[in-house]
């Protein structure tokens, strides 16, 4: 998963029945670590709230549905909030109220570090839930969603390795390769040799169309891989100095002051109608942004738009599923989030909407493996980001990373874009914007 700018707010609730009632949120009765709070009765008909950001995909693959008609004692709603940033702040808040909260709370990457750390005692230890088998994910997906203590608190729902998505129509009309096999060479081995081909593009480029959506987009998918980004292995944040952050900002400023962005300001309304108005030729594109494409770009762009391998590979989002303490069936909450994110469930989540399994098993589903979307003209995304995710080394993550990384790209990228702003004088208004929010 990932975290989503969109500002709108959409409360979408899902019932056995129809329902047009409102949200409900859960009280804040304590529940144990194992996730013992829950009705004594284990055929009461119960609720279960669900709060999430962006596209996690369980409306669309249907599972809700599912799981209710499994359990016919269980209804559940949920809450999507798109603007990412949002939600986290309005998590912390319930967090530290005990109210608010919704059974089940997804936690995004950049912010699981916060969650192990200072609000590690806020959430079940999910390791002790039943159905649960740490080792079912990807060790390093594991370890990131695991406090000091050795709790659990989180259960991986998806990891976001890279490709590059392009619409194979408009590189045609701009002269260069429309084979997913030769627009990987364009850029292969160095995300600078994907501003090189953005020049190339643009000097051809069809009337009112840019390379590519947005600098900030690609300096999230150049520091995906590096192996140093925002904190380094003991959490302090070093992003002032850090190698990794500095290749990413001078790629994003080299990409704008080239004129190759659009300009976009990701996950807002301008940059999904641009998809429909098929203004720009390519998108960073982490498994997960393949569902997004889809939904925006809608009917006049299937089979246009195709994937290709990135120039270096790595991971920009994923995401956890949490179960706040504070809720009133955590036993109940823990085993949805257990078979929410089980190999199978996780299978039919990216054969829907493209986020790709963070199980082992999960990757390992034929459903998976031999995926092929056939909106990016048969692309087989299975085997592409699943290649890519057998290369993903993670970096560090720290507390702050979530609130930086916006910062960065929200505010220092997106001003040069939008203001043509000194990129050093960008730059400056970063870190101070940083050190007033989460401090030197």
């Amino acid at each position: 998963m990932r975290t989503t700018s969109r500002p709108r707010r959409a409360v979408v609730l899902a019932t056995a029945a129809a329902a047009t009632s409102a949200l409900l949120l859960t009280g804040c009765s304590s529940g144990s670590d194992s996730g013992g709070s829950g009705s004594s009765d284990a055929n009461a008909k119960i609720t279960l709230t669900v709060g999430d950001f962006g596209t996690f995909g369980y409306k669309e693959a249907g599972l809700y549905d599912e799981y209710m008609a499994a359990h016919p004692n269980v209804t559940i709603k949920y809450d999507t909030v798109q603007d990412g940033q949002k939600y986290w702040d309005a998590l912390t808040t319930h967090l530290a109220s005990g109210s608010g909260l919704s059974d089940v709370q997804a936690v995004e990457v950049g912010y699981i570090a916060q969650a192990t750390n200072t609000l590690g005692d806020k959430f079940v230890d999910l390791g002790k839930a039943e159905g649960v088998n740490p080792g079912n994910w990807l060790d390093w997906k594991a370890k990131q969603a695991t406090t000091a203590k050795g709790a659990l608190i989180g259960l991986g729902t998806d990891i976001g390795p890279m490709a590059i998505c392009y619409r194979s129509d408009l590189f045609q009309q701009a002269g260069l390769p429309t084979d997913r096999a030769e627009v990987g060479k364009l850029w292969a081995g160095d995300w600078s040799k994907f501003v090189e081909a953005g020049k190339t593009y643009q000097s051809k480029a069809p009337t009112g169309t840019f390379f590519t959506d947005s600098a900030s987009g690609l300096f999230n998918a150049a520091l995906s891989a590096e192996p140093l980004q925002y904190s380094d292995a003991g959490g302090k944040l070093v992003y002032k100095d850090s190698p990794g952050v500095k290749k990413a900002w001078d790629l994003a400023v080299s990409a704008s002051q080239a004129k190759i962005s659009a300009g976009l300001r990701q996950f807002q309304d301008p940059w999904n109608a641009a998809f429909a108005n098929a203004k720009f030729a390519t998108v960073v594109c982490p498994s997960w942004m393949t569902g997004i494409i889809g939904k925006y770009s809608g009917d006049s762009g299937k089979g246009k738009w195709d994937v290709a391998a990135p120039p270096v590979a790595g991971n920009w989002g994923g995401a956890f599923l949490t179960v706040p303490k504070a809720g009133k069936h955590t036993k109940e909450a823990a085993a949805l989030a257990a078979w929410l994110t089980a190999p199978e469930q996780q299978a039919k989540v990216f054969t829907k909407v493209g986020n790709l399994p963070s199980t082992v098993g999960g990757l390992q589903q034929s459903a998976v493996q031999g995926a092929k979307a056939e909106y990016l003209n048969n692309a087989p995304t299975g085997q592409i980001f699943a290649a890519s995710a057998q290369s993903i080394k993670p970096a560090p993550i720290g507390e702050q990373d979530g609130n930086v990384k916006t910062i960065i790209t929200d505010n220092g990228v997106l001003d040069i874009e939008e203001h043509g702003t000194d990129p050093a004088k960008a730059w400056s208004n970063v870190t101070k914007l940083v050190d007033d929010k989460v401090g030197h």
